[in-house]
């Protein structure tokens, strides 16, 4: 077994500085924006409800997430064949794949919250209590460190010989089965199995969630109160569909060499584009969130001036 593992996902481009231009403002305005949106859900007495709750929750996992990943990758642009320790290898799939299956399990709590809200407004308070949503949090915690303490042990019991380079930016699943010197077969079984259930578990929770929500919206008689929960809907389906879309497709399809040295491009949708799209479609959309942000900016002018 290596010692080291080298990342070459870039050995290759050109366009070195311009990604990383790109992929630095990405991970900047990632970690801002959802610094913003704890803070202000987080001190605004307004946004002390179940929706924010989860949403500040979101934000935090999208730091912690694109934070495993990014960095690395940024460093990778700039130093060729990047090597990271066996121990670190191990440690970094183990903390992705736990917060990717952590957020996968919130947003469907979270929309299963907006179901809530606009299906049965009357016992929104009742069945969305604190209590209630402090174990969809945990839960989702929860169920994160399984899948990743799961996939993580099966995937690093592989002996791995012949080239120790990693086509990635980051210890991930399948380019460390393609170093791996025996068949991978119950490992790419288990990914589907367990992965399987989990991601078509959450996203059909997903989709019957904003089923149900679409046909309250459709029933509204004004044409003019539909057309604002109909694009959140929307908006909301689209990140959902990128996350688990990119998701499965990666880790679900069945062997082939069509992408096998662009893997890593397919893996940017849900380790970058969407934690990116996670603020700006779920909250910086949000009237009350805006709202909020606004009185901070004037308040903090304010103090300056005096």
């Amino acid at each position: 077994m290596f010692d080291v593992f080298y990342f070459c996902a870039f050995a290759d481009m050109k366009l070195k500085s311009l990604l990383f231009s790109i992929f630095l403002i990405v991970y900047l305005s990632t970690l801002i924006w959802n610094v913003v949106i704890i803070i202000l859900t987080k001190i605004d007495h307004h946004l002390q409800t179940p929706m924010y709750f989860l949403l500040r929750n979101l934000a935090f996992l999208d730091i912690c997430y694109t934070s495993t990943t990014l960095p690395r990758m940024l460093v990778n642009l700039l130093i060729e064949h990047l090597a990271i320790s066996l121990p670190a290898c191990i440690i970094q799939l183990f903390v992705f794949l736990s917060l990717a299956a952590s957020e996968s399990s919130l947003l469907a709590a979270m929309a299963y919250d907006r179901y809530v809200a606009i299906c049965n407004p009357l016992r929104y308070s009742l069945i969305m209590s604190k209590d209630v949503c402090l174990l969809m949090v945990a839960g989702s915690w929860v169920i994160g460190v399984i899948y990743g303490a799961i996939h993580t042990a099966n995937t690093f019991r592989l002996p791995f010989c012949g080239s120790n380079a990693l086509n990635h930016y980051f210890c991930d699943i399948p380019p460390l089965l393609k170093i791996s010197c025996i068949d991978t077969f119950p490992n790419e079984a288990t990914v589907i199995i367990v992965g399987g259930f989990l991601m078509l578990g959450c996203f059909l929770l997903i989709c019957s969630s904003y089923l149900n929500i679409l046909i309250s919206v459709l029933n509204i008689r004004k044409q003019h109160r539909r057309s604002k929960p109909f694009s959140t809907c929307i908006s909301h389906l689209i990140v959902v569909l990128l996350f688990y879309g990119s998701g499965s497709f990666m880790y679900m399809r069945p062997k082939s060499t069509l992408l096998a040295d662009k893997e890593w491009l397919l893996s940017l949708f849900y380790t970058c584009i969407t934690p990116f799209l996670n603020p700006l479609i779920y909250s910086l959309r949000n009237k009350d969130i805006q709202g909020s942000l606004a009185k901070l900016v004037r308040t903090a002018f304010q103090r300056k001036n005096f």
